[in-house]
């Protein structure tokens, strides 16, 4: 598959099977990562692998962040569920890649660009599952920004998660893509 073909065919696949990707398959896609450009140098990545019962990790930060975000009050069984709940969303698929950047703290690096440099790595992630015919989906939100998050995974308070890869076998059929044309997002400046 050309690069071309896998910007414009790859979709977000939400529902995957829960058969085992081998773990050659899971390096080559954090290899993809690490070339992504970075601004002088820095690979300010971290990437964090679950499967099997690794992603109890996760289930465990989302229902300890969950459970704080629900502030008190909550009885035994709706705190049950909610941690049986975040759980059960740390194993949808069966490898969950978690992407942390964590900034180079140095005067002649902005850090804006650090972050940059960890979205790319992650678009270069999301091709190369694609391109290996798999799916994934990479998920967000308040809980990756969470002060519990980065305890979880033992990251500094400078440090963020941008987000999860939930990779596996697809199990859906993705719509088709749509988006605008460039040329109503684009500027020409000439001379």
């Amino acid at each position: 598959m050309n690069v071309i073909e896998a910007i414009r065919t790859r979709r977000s696949i939400g529902k995957v099977t829960q058969e085992p990707i081998a773990r050659e398959t899971i390096e080559q896609i954090l290899e993809a990562g690490t070339w992504a450009p970075n601004h002088r140098l820095t690979e300010p990545w971290q990437f964090f692998v679950m499967s099997g019962e690794g992603r109890v990790k996760l289930g465990q930060a989302l229902g300890a962040i969950a459970l704080r975000q629900a502030g008190e009050g909550l009885d035994a069984e709706a705190q049950a569920t909610k941690t049986a709940d975040a759980l059960t969303k740390a194993k949808r698929a069966p490898v969950v890649i978690g992407v942390a950047v964590v900034p180079v703290e140095r005067r002649d690096v902005i850090e804006l660009e650090e972050y940059g440099a960890v979205n790319a790595a992650i678009q270069n992630m999301l091709l190369t599952v694609h391109a290996l015919g798999l799916g994934a989906v990479w998920r967000t939100g308040e809980p990756c920004f969470h002060p519990l998050m980065n305890e979880a995974f033992g990251l500094r308070p400078q440090d963020k998660m941008l987000g999860f890869l939930y990779i596996g076998v697809p199990d859906m059929t993705p719509a088709e893509g749509k988006r605008s044309p460039a040329a109503g997002k684009t500027t020409w400046i000439e001379a």
